[in-house]
């Protein structure tokens, strides 16, 4: 027996049938021939491909990936929604889930109806429920709409009052599916507040989300899945940079030889082209030529592989047929040890994008690593602030 707050989750697989088809003979032909050579896949499409890994009690995890990768075909499997194509799930312990905004708040019922069920189908005698009632109510902010049938609720009450449930009545297993994606910042922090409490008190938390730093934040360890398969699995760091390098290899770069202006190299470097260090000096040379004679701003910035900038440094160009050589000098680059993308953009005084915004290369970054954070304090950007303490 698995102590409470496991999870096993043994080669699962899992397949949905497909798209209706296209009523033309030539796609009939297609489906009949790949029936007579035996092709299994034929009428079908996999959502999950051979998808093993155990948590234990208390640990966190994450569940990585792009929309359509199976994440939440996976939550559904191991809280039950869904039953596998083979493998096995197993679980030990309540389990609280919040897969969907609404999930587990019946419309019909009013918000002191719903925690009363919820607890009771995660078999809580009616006096614990009780005693956690004004607790769920405060965090949901539903005091003056408590007795009010939840279909009336807006979108945000009806989260707030779905998250409240599951994280208030102290699963053993707590199973969180972008929650924090429609709540405003206040909302959010009390989220990640919540969700550090059940993990200090043992409580297991399996946590997709696309809001990486929070990933960061909330997990010990990750599952990036792709395509329905196991990408890789390991420590959070690890895994979140494989897939940030991913992204970046990903990046279209056609775009560089197209439009109006174009960026034929660059080259960024250390102090005398040695390799690049956390608050050390930076240089980045940029070969732009364009169409005709123009006047544009060039946008330079660092990101973690994503089109989010961790900063930004424009200058006004001008630029001809002729081949222009830039060089943008910076005394201290600001961010800690890793690998990030080196990202540009031009555009027009009126606004006007007259070279798209995009990845130019991979920066790989040395020196002092930054200082992990506290669990559940969330890191918006891997910002590196030189400094000393006297004490």
């Amino acid at each position: 027996m698995l102590p409470d707050g496991s999870l096993h989750v043994d080669r699962v697989w899992k397949r949905f049938r497909d798209d209706r088809h296209r009523a033309l003979l030539r796609d009939e032909i297609a489906r009949l021939r790949a029936r007579r050579k035996g092709d299994p896949s034929v009428g079908w499409r996999w959502a999950l491909r051979d998808i093993s890994f155990d948590v234990a009690p208390g640990e966190s995890i994450a569940l990585i990936g792009m929309n359509g990768s199976g994440k939440s075909t996976l939550l559904k499997v191991l809280v039950g929604v869904m039953f596998p194509y083979a493998g096995r799930v197993e679980t030990a312990g309540r389990v609280g889930a919040l897969i969907e905004v609404r999930a587990g708040i019946h419309p019909e019922l009013t918000a002191r109806e719903n925690i009363f069920m919820y607890g009771t189908l995660l078999g809580l005698k009616r006096p614990a429920i009780s005693a956690r009632f004004d607790d769920i109510v405060s965090f949901a902010g539903v005091e003056e709409a408590v007795d009010r049938q939840v279909k009336f609720y807006s979108s945000g009450m009806s989260m707030r009052l779905g998250f409240a449930v599951a994280a208030f009545l102290e699963p053993d297993l707590l199973i969180v599916d972008e929650v924090l994606a429609v709540g405003d910042a206040e909302f959010q922090k009390r989220c990640l507040d919540r969700m550090r409490d059940v993990l200090a008190v043992g409580t297991t938390l399996v946590y997709v989300s696309h809001d990486l730093p929070t990933v960061q934040a909330m997990c010990q360890r990750a599952i990036w899945i792709d395509h329905g398969e196991q990408r890789r699995t390991g420590s959070t760091a690890e895994v979140l940079g494989a897939y940030r390098r991913s992204i970046e290899e990903h990046t279209d770069h056609e775009q560089v030889r197209l439009g109006p202006v174009r960026v034929l190299a660059v080259r960024p470097a250390g102090r005398d082209g040695q390799p690049l260090t956390a608050g050390g000096p930076m240089q980045v040379e940029i070969d732009i030529a364009a169409d005709v004679t123009r006047t544009f701003d060039l946008v330079l910035g660092v990101t973690e592989a994503t089109s989010t900038p961790i900063f930004l440094i424009q200058t006004s160009v001008e630029a001809s047929s002729e081949i222009r050589t830039l060089c943008c000098n910076i005394t201290q680059l600001p961010v800690g040890a890793g690998n990030y993308s080196l990202w540009l953009g031009a555009f027009g005084a009126d606004h006007t994008v007259v070279l798209p915004w995009q990845s130019f290369g991979h920066l790989a970054v040395g020196g002092p690593e930054l200082t992990p954070t506290p669990t559940g304090v969330v890191r918006l950007s891997p910002v590196y602030v030189p400094a000393t303490w006297e004490k």
